[in-house]
C-alpha cells in the first residue's frame, strides 16, 4: 500500500509539471523500457513536431515540422535531412522554377534547415526497409535556411568515410554529428541514469560531490598541480575521491556514490586520459562479498538490451592463478591458451642453456601451446611473436639494458615432426614428456621462455594475447565479440617491491587497503607475504574497476604509512584524525566508466565515448590547450616558466 501511495504521489507531481492528462503518465511508465521516465523523447519543449528518425506509415497525411542538417541531395529531386535521431527524405517541388525548389536545390551539405511539409508514403518499390523512416517521405511546403555552412568541411560526415583521429579531435564538434558518436554518447547517458536509479532510488545511496581542488598526497600516480594566489602554495587535482569518501564514512554517510571526475598526470598510454570519469562507491559495515554482489546486480541492471546479459554471479580467480595461467592480473578468459610451467621437464633435459639458467631458484621455464598455429602462421608471424617478447621484456625490466633470456619456438609439422633450433638438442624422453604436458598435436606452435618467474609469466602473457590477435587476423574467432566475460580477481599481495628499483615496498592498490585477516599478523615481520582485501573487476581482459576493504584503525594506518611504506604521514593527518574519532569499518570500489562504456559500445578507444577527449599526448586539439599565460598572470600566482 505504501508503495502504491508513493507511485500515486509521483504521478500527480509529474502531471502537474508537464500539464498532462490524467492517464498519460501511467501509460508511458508501462510502455517505457528504461528505469526512468521519458514522457516525450524528442519533440516536447521544441519547435519541431517530430525528429528525423521517428516518422512512419502511421504518420501519413500529417503536417510536420522538421529541423536538421542537409546530409546529401539526389538529382535535385530529394534532400536527405539528418538530425541526432535519424534521417528523413524530403521531396522538392517538381517545378524547377518554383522559388522553394530553387532555394532547396542550392543547399550545401551541413546547412541547417527548418522544413514544413506533409508526410506521404514512398511510391511502391522505392521503400528502404533498413531505415525507420524508409517507407515515408515529406512533401516540402515551406523551408527556411537557419544557418549556412560558410567554409569547406575538413572531412565528410559519413559513416564509411575514415578520418584520422587528430583531425576528428581538432573538429570534434563536427565529429559528434557522426551517427556512431551520437549512439555512443546517448548509450552512455542512459547507463548513467540507470546507475543512479539503481544506487540512489533503489538502494539508498547518497550522491555526494567532492572537491576537485585538494592537496598533494603521497603515493599513487603523479598529480596535476594548480597554482594559488598564496605564495609557494599549490592545490592538486585529486587522482580519485578516495580520501573524501573515507571521510564521508567517518561522517556517517554510510552509502556514498558519485560519478566522479578524476585526474592523473601519467605518462601517455594508448587508452588513458589525463581526466577521466569513474563510478565511486563506498559503504560502511560491509564485507568484500557484499560489495561484489552489489556491483554484479548494478551491472546486470544497467546493461543495455543490445548486448547479451552477463552471467551473475561473476567468476572469481586468485591473483596467483591469474599470473600462473595467463601471465597478467586482468586475464582475458574468452580463449583457452594458457601458460604452462615446464620447469621440471626441462631442468634435467640436457638443454644446457636452460639448465644453467634454472640454477637460480627464482627462475622457471614457461610455455604456451598455440593449437593449430602452424596452419596459419607464416615466418613473419613467428617474428612478430619474438618482437613482442623483446618489447615485453624491456617493459618489465625498465628502459635499460636487459639480459639475453633463452626463448624458442617449435613448429609441429603435419607428420608430427618438430621443427625448431632447440629440437635437435632434445632427447626422445623430453619430447615425449612435453607432448603429454602440453598436449602437443600436429600443426601446433609451441613458444618457450625462461627467466625469473614473475617477469617470464608477464612476458608470456603478452605473447599469449599477441598469438590470439594473429590468429584472428587470419580469420579465426577465438574471442566471441558478443560475449562479456566478467571476472573478479582477488587475493592480491598487499605490498610489492618498488617499481622504481629503489629498496623498500609500495602498495599494490593504495596505502588504505586492509590486509587479509589470515595474514594480518605478518605486518611487522613479513609484510611482503601479506595478501590484501583488494579486488579487481575484469571484463574481456580489461580492468574496469578495483576496490578494497579499507584500514579503519588510525594507529594501524599510521604504521603502514610510516614503517612499511616510509611515507610522511603528516600529509594525511586529516584522514588519520578522522579514523581516531570512531570511523566505522568500510570498503568500496571504483569503476572506470570510460573503459566500461567503450567495451559496451564496441568502441576501439575510450576517446570514442568521451565528448571532448584529449589526444594521445594529453593535448586538447580543439582549443589547443594547454596554452601559455601572460607574465602578469604568472606574477599573480607567484610562478615562473622555463622554456
Amino acid at each position: 500500500m505504501a508503495a502504491l501511495l508513493k507511485c500515486s504521489h509521483i504521478f500527480r507531481n509529474i502531471r502537474q509539471i508537464y500539464s498532462l492528462p490524467k492517464h498519460s503518465v501511467l501509460f508511458i511508465l508501462l510502455e517505457t523500457k528504461l528505469p526512468y521516465i521519458s514522457i516525450c523523447q524528442h519533440s516536447t519543449f521544441s519547435k519541431r513536431s517530430h525528429t528525423c528518425g521517428e516518422l512512419s506509415l502511421n504518420d501519413v497525411g500529417k503536417e510536420v515540422t522538421l529541423y536538421g542538417w542537409v546530409k546529401f541531395k539526389r538529382m535535385d529531386t530529394f534532400i536527405i535531412l539528418r538530425d541526432a535521431y535519424g534521417i528523413t527524405q524530403l521531396v522538392l517541388p517538381k517545378d524547377q522554377g518554383d522559388p522553394l525548389h530553387r532555394l532547396l536545390s542550392i543547399q550545401q551539405y551541413e546547412n541547417v534547415l527548418e522544413v514544413k511539409g506533409t508526410v506521404q508514403a514512398r511510391p511502391p518499390g522505392q521503400e528502404n526497409k533498413k531505415l525507420q523512416t524508409g517507407e515515408i517521405e515529406i512533401i516540402v511546403k515551406n523551408a527556411k535556411v537557419l544557418n549556412e555552412r560558410k567554409r569547406d568541411l575538413p572531412f565528410e560526415i559519413k559513416e564509411f568515410h575514415k578520418v584520422k583521429e587528430p583531425l576528428r579531435l581538432e573538429y570534434r564538434f563536427l565529429d559528434l554529428r557522426q551517427s556512431q558518436m551520437q549512439a555512443n554518447l546517448r548509450l552512455r547517458s542512459q547507463m548513467m541514469m540507470k546507475i543512479r536509479e539503481f544506487l540512489c532510488n533503489q538502494h539508498g545511496f547518497v550522491d555526494v560531490e567532492t572537491p576537485t581542488l585538494f592537496r598533494r598526497t603521497p603515493g599513487g600516480a603523479r598529480e596535476f598541480v594548480v597554482p594559488s594566489k598564496h605564495p609557494g602554495k599549490f592545490y592538486c587535482l585529486p587522482q580519485s575521491p578516495q580520501q573524501f569518501k573515507q571521510l564521508l564514512m567517518a561522517g556517517g554517510i554510510d552509502r556514498y556514490m558519485q560519478i566522479a571526475r578524476c585526474y592523473r598526470d601519467e605518462s601517455h598510454r594508448p587508452d588513458r586520459q589525463p581526466e577521466f570519469t569513474q563510478l565511486d562507491i563506498e559503504m560502511s559495515f560491509v564485507s568484500q562479498e557484499d560489495i561484489q554482489r552489489l556491483m554484479e546486480e548494478l551491472i546486470g541492471f544497467c546493461w543495455p538490451e543490445t548486448r547479451r546479459k552477463p552471467r551473475i554471479p561473476f567468476a572469481k580467480m586468485t591473483y596467483h592463478d591469474a599470473m600462473k595461467y595467463y601471465g597478467i592480473d586482468k586475464p582475458d578468459t574468452r580463449f583457452e591458451i594458457k601458460l604452462c610451467n615446464i620447469t621440471s621437464t626441462i631442468k634435467h633435459s640436457g638443454l644446457s642453456v636452460f639448465e644453467d639458467l634454472l640454477k637460480d631458484e627464482n627462475a622457471t621455464v614457461q610455455a604456451i601451446n598455440i593449437k593449430e598455429g602452424n596452419k596459419y602462421f607464416k615466418k613473419k608471424d613467428i617474428t612478430e611473436l619474438s618482437d613482442v617478447y623483446t618489447q615485453a621484456t624491456i617493459d618489465v625490466n625498465g628502459s635499460g639494458p636487459i639480459e639475453k633470456v633463452p626463448t624458442s619456438v617449435i613448429r609441429v609439422k603435419e607428420d608430427g615432426n618438430w621443427q625448431g633450433p632447440i629440437t635437435k638438442h632434445m632427447s626422445k624422453e623430453t619430447i615425449g614428456e612435453l607432448k603429454d604436458v602440453l598436449q602437443i598435436e600436429p600443426h601446433d606452435v609451441i613458444v618457450f621462455a625462461a627467466g625469473k618467474t614473475n617477469e617470464t609469466c608477464k612476458v608470456m602473457g603478452k605473447i599469449r594475447l599477441k598469438a590470439a590477435d594473429l590468429l584472428e587476423e587470419k580469420g579465426l574467432t577465438l574471442r566471441d565479440p558478443t560475449a562479456d566475460n566478467f571476472l573478479w580477481v582477488q587475493g592480491f599481495p598487499l605490498f610489492l617491491p618498488r617499481e622504481d628499483g629503489q629498496e623498500g615496498l609500495e602498495s599494490v592498490h593504495h596505502p588504505f587497503t586492509a590486509a587479509h585477516p589470515d595474514d594480518a599478523h605478518l605486518l611487522k615481520t613479513q609484510p611482503e607475504k601479506i595478501r590484501s582485501q583488494h579486488y579487481d573487476l575484469v571484463l574481456n581482459g580489461q580492468e574496469i574497476g578495483g576496490g578494497s576493504i579499507r584500514i579503519h584503525d588510525s594507529e594501524l594506518q599510521k604504521y603502514v604509512l610510516e614503517e612499511v611504506l616510509k611515507e610522511d604521514s603528516s600529509q594525511l593527518s586529516h584522514l588519520l584524525e578522522a579514523l581516531e574519532f570512531g570511523c566505522p569499518p568500510h570498503g568500496g570500489i571504483a569503476l572506470g566508466l570510460d573503459r566500461l562504456f567503450a567495451i559496451v559500445c564496441g568502441a576501439k578507444s575510450i576517446r570514442d565515448v568521451i565528448a571532448f577527449p584529449k589526444s594521445l599526448d594529453g593535448k586538447d586539439l580543439l582549443s589547443k590547450a594547454p596554452t601559455s599565460i601572460s607574465q602578469d598572470e604568472m606574477d599573480y600566482y607567484h610562478i615562473a616558466s622555463k622554456d
